[in-house]
């Protein structure tokens, strides 16, 4: 079979049954703990003082003061993690009904700034960072959960998250405020906050398994394609083409191809399931002379039962659509 007429007719359909204008976007949903939250307000008149104490130290909070949070990432839909936020903004204490030294508004919001992700697999290995900007304190937008908090819109991202777009919030959260006297050094030790953001992010590509002619691009070891006719057997090894699954080890420049010696590994935590069973991928790479099609050697789950069985692949914890392939 000739790979590369599979992946020609792929982008051929992708850019010809690409999203509709207005439709609602495919959205991804990332559930991001975080703990050790300390919002450090400059409360100082002297520089000196910035970051000497080892102590905590409570802050006189103030309108129009700086403010800057940080926070470790620990866990992302459930999977253990590392990595940092960070608020870079400023006290507005915005209100309808302000006390005086506060803000008059129409709306209840208590800072304005960036909050920027930066998230890591648990070996430290970098997976990509997501950039917002918005109002902290006061009510979620229209369209996301009534009962959530925080207004932040995702600008951009780098890393798997390159160009992605959508919004941020939370069902609830508080930090631990400290004077910018206080050591961020000693943030851990002297503890914060624990809670989490929902991000509903909308890539600039997902992780989805390619079809050609409405089936799914996945083969056999001699590139034969997995049909009714030849259907996949559990325990066997197959090959899936997919699209959308992030950068690679070595860094490859974006738009140009994956190279074939050395192989450009799959740098995103990927998952593969069959049956919504978690299966073993032993090849994850750029497929070579491609600049956004992967190969997966994956196995199939001895335990798959015959019939018509869901393939799933979620990169850098975004699922990509499900496809069916048959097993015998």
């Amino acid at each position: 079979m000739n790979i590369r007429k599979v992946f020609r007719f792929a982008a051929f359909l992708s850019a010809a049954c690409g999203p509709i204008w207005g439709q609602a976007p495919r959205v991804a949903t990332l559930d991001v703990e975080w703990e050790t939250d300390v919002a450090y307000f400059d409360d100082l008149t002297d520089p000196a003082k910035l970051a000497a104490s080892a102590e905590p130290i409570t802050p006189i909070i103030k309108t129009f003061m700086p403010e800057i949070t940080i926070a470790d990432i620990v866990a992302v839909n459930g999977k253990p993690v590392r990595g940092s936020w960070v608020f870079d903004g400023r006290v507005i204490q915005l209100f309808p009904s302000p006390m005086p030294g506060q803000a008059v508004g129409d709306i209840g919001r208590g800072a304005i700034g960036q909050t920027h992700l930066e998230i890591l697999q648990s070996d430290g290995t970098r997976v990509g960072s997501i950039m917002t900007s918005g109002f902290s304190g006061g009510p979620a937008p229209p369209g996301l959960p009534p009962s959530y908090f925080l207004n932040f819109a995702v600008i951009g991202g780098t890393g798997a998250y390159l160009g992605a777009r959508g919004a941020l919030t939370t069902p609830g959260a508080a930090n631990r405020p400290a004077s910018m006297a206080e050591d961020p050094a000693r943030r851990r030790a002297n503890g914060g906050t624990r809670a989490h953001f929902v991000v509903y992010l909308i890539p600039m590509s997902w992780p989805d398994i390619v079809t050609t002619a409405g089936e799914p691009a996945v083969f056999h070891v001699d590139f034969s394609p997995v049909t009714e006719t030849k259907p996949a057997r559990a325990g066997e090894t197959l090959i899936v083409t997919a699209t959308g699954l992030g950068p690679t080890i070595p860094v490859i420049d974006p738009g140009r191809p994956f190279p074939s010696d050395p192989p450009a590994v799959i740098n995103s935590p990927l998952e593969v399931t069959v049956n919504g069973n978690v299966t073993d991928v032993v090849n994850k790479i750029g497929w070579p002379g491609s600049t956004d099609t992967y190969r997966l050697d994956i196995r199939v789950p001895n335990e798959t039962p015959p019939g018509m069985a869901a393939l799933q692949v979620t990169a850098a914890f975004i699922a990509g659509g499900e496809v069916r392939i048959p097993i015998q």
